[in-house]
């Protein structure tokens, strides 16, 4: 909790002086970056995490990982976080700034799971449905999911709709685990007396 506190305000920060300095899409580019190079590398995630692996050793390696792929504000950014002994927060930093990003220009996360891949005609269905809800600038993120067998599940935000063939397989388990006879049983009891 103590963390997320001061991830929170570790990006809020960057996401201010990104605008003040005109860098705010490099900066988002950036935590993408970052993000995704924390999700992927196990290896890089557990040398942030490290206390045995000295600061000086640690700004050269993560300088390596990301030579020329990150700007002079986020470089920079990194080198303070750093050398503030706060780089085991990095992945979280770059995900609040995500958020933070996304709330400022009111994009919604949207995630699409469907059981093969989709066609762009799809996409764009997908797309008018989530704005139809009164979102306008909508992220969608897309996933393979074959355990699902067919049809899709939508999460918006924190709701979702599932449509997808083995919702409806489970709905029709519990419904026919219901013993219909018994029930028949007792009603006929009833209006016997």
């Amino acid at each position: 909790m103590k963390d997320l506190k001061v991830s929170n305000r570790y990006a809020k920060a960057l996401l201010e002086l990104a605008v003040e300095t005109n860098n705010l899409e490099n900066c988002y580019s950036d935590m993408n970056t970052i993000l995704t190079v924390c999700q992927e590398s196990k290896e890089f995630y557990l040398l942030l995490k490290s206390p045995i692996i000295k600061t000086d050793k640690k700004i050269i390696i993560i300088e390596e990982v990301f030579s020329n792929k990150l700007s002079e504000l986020t470089n920079g950014f990194i080198k303070i976080i750093t050398s503030k002994k706060r780089e085991a927060i990095l992945d979280s930093v770059a995900k609040s700034f995500i958020s933070l990003y996304k709330e400022k220009k009111n994009i919604i996360s949207a995630k699409l799971v469907t059981a093969t891949e989709i066609d762009n005609e799809t996409r764009e269905e997908v797309l008018d449905f989530i704005k139809k809800k009164g979102h306008k600038n909508v992220d969608l993120q897309e996933k393979i999911d074959k355990s699902i067998i067919g049809g899709a599940i939508i999460n918006i935000g924190n709701k979702q709709i599932d449509a997808s063939v083995s919702n409806k397989i489970n709905e029709m388990k519990q419904n026919f685990s219901v013993n219909l006879y018994e029930q028949n049983y007792l009603n006929k009891q009833i209006w016997e007396k």
